[in-house]
């Protein structure tokens, strides 16, 4: 949903989805590993030619920090970091936060309980690399109150509960069938 939001409201050409190669913030528990998640973003979109999926970070050994890999996109259009609102405050404690600003804008979509006023006031003190302000970097862009998180999704699948139309039936026949994330396996789910 977020996705294809960004691509509509800010005119993009494509939205490349990039899952995490290892991520250096935090483990998740029952986690299937990069090759898995790259596979669920993959089914997540296909068939939509608005949106592709990149193995930028799930092919790069180390730790998977944005900076980096916009600095391996960043040769190829302007680039366009699409966050949640949620994520976007806790961008000064990213590493080099300064040069993700500057190697693309962020757009910013509204989460429930996160206001734009808080963005800004978070990312206040923040500045490119090059002195632009955080503030100018920014745009933001409203999406459908829909509160489905991927913490949601690994909860509900992880306690047995249903996650189809939280998720694309493809990613959800996956999951129940694979018993990511805790799911109990089931043969043939959707």
């Amino acid at each position: 949903m977020c996705a294809q939001e960004a691509w509509s409201e800010l005119g993009l050409d494509r939205v490349l989805l990039v899952p995490v190669g290892q991520a250096p913030h935090r483990k998740l528990e029952g986690d299937p590993g990069a090759e898995v998640r790259f596979e669920l973003c993959s089914l997540a979109v296909d068939g939509d030619e608005r949106l592709e999926v990149s193995r930028a970070e799930v092919d790069r050994e180390g730790l998977s920090y944005t900076s980096d890999t916009l600095r391996l996109l960043s040769g190829e259009d302007e680039l366009t970091l699409i966050l949640g609102a949620d994520q976007a405050c806790a961008l000064p404690e990213w590493h080099e936060p300064d040069e993700v600003l500057d190697l693309a804008r962020v757009a910013v979509a509204s989460r429930e309980g996160v206001e734009r006023e808080r963005v800004l006031r978070r990312l206040g003190g923040l500045s490119s690399a090059r002195g632009v302000p955080a503030a100018e970097r920014l745009h933001f862009f409203a999406m459908p109150r829909i509160d489905v998180s991927s913490s949601l999704v690994r909860s509900r699948a992880a306690s047995g509960r249903p996650i189809r139309y939280l998720v694309p039936g493809q990613v959800a026949g996956t999951i129940e069938t694979k018993g990511l994330y805790g799911a109990p396996a089931r043969a043939g789910a959707q």
